[in-house]
């Protein structure tokens, strides 16, 4: 008796939808971006923390009448003089020290000797349980200010209403916009902030001022979670739409 032997060949073919093929190079391009995103926030930061650590191995310099070039100024340590406006001070709201949400207090100071003022921020100060707005005074006559200058970052949005020059000041505001507070006030003010040397007494308040470089890890992090969703999503891709075929 003869056996009769049948050759099987197995052939694996890829054929992706049309659909899922769009979807997954939407999905990749989404996750790679998101991914590139948080690797640059992480280099910016970086880059950030190196500019600050050779500022701080610099002394004060007089802060000039006006700077043209904001960036070049970025962290630079200056001094000068002048007097507190608690009338047109800011609390800016969600600032956290040691796990207790409270304010950093942004005091505006006209600048001896000039008509134009700075934004100084002189630290920070605890929240009432109640929410109740804290009554935050400042030192009064000629104080001595020395800081290093802050340059708040643009949002694309607020959900604050422009404040009016005739409306009733509103103290709490959820981040620094100088374009609006500018509009705010009714004098000339410098387009930074003066974040208080710990050393200075002119009103300071609590002052651990963050460091750029203290989320970089959480960035990379998240960096190379997005490039983990668009790995996954290939396998998967390709995974799905090889066919076994026998003959």
């Amino acid at each position: 008796m003869k056996d009769d032997w049948k050759t099987i060949s197995v052939k694996y073919m890829f054929r992706p939808s049309l659909l899922m093929t769009l979807a997954t190079l939407v999905m990749l391009a989404l996750f790679i971006k998101l991914g590139l995103w948080q690797y640059n926030k992480a280099e910016l930061k970086q880059a950030l923390q190196t500019q600050l650590n050779k500022r701080l191995t610099e002394l004060p310099v007089a802060l000039p009448e006006k700077i043209t070039d904001l960036e070049a100024w970025r962290y630079r340590r200056v001094k000068f003089a002048g007097i507190y406006n608690t009338r047109y001070q800011v609390l800016l709201d969600n600032q956290v020290e040691n796990t207790v949400a409270g304010y950093h207090v942004l005091t505006p100071m006209q600048v001896e000797g000039r008509s134009s003022y700075v934004l100084v921020n002189r630290g920070w100060i605890p929240g009432a349980a109640d929410r109740k707005l804290p009554l935050v005074s400042a030192p009064q006559g000629r104080q001595e200010v020395e800081g290093d200058i802050g340059l708040p970052s643009a949002k694309f949005f607020t959900l604050q209403a422009p404040p009016q020059l005739d409306a009733k000041w509103q103290p709490v505001w959820q981040n620094v916009d100088m374009q609006r507070y500018a509009k705010a006030v009714p004098f000339a003010v410098q387009p930074f902030v003066v974040r208080l040397a710990p050393q200075s007494a002119a009103g300071g308040l609590v002052r651990h001022w963050p460091r750029p470089a203290e989320n970089i890890g959480t960035h990379i992090g998240y960096a190379y979670q997005w490039f983990g969703f668009a790995l996954t999503l290939l396998v998967i891709y390709i995974v799905l739409n090889v066919k076994k075929i026998e003959r």
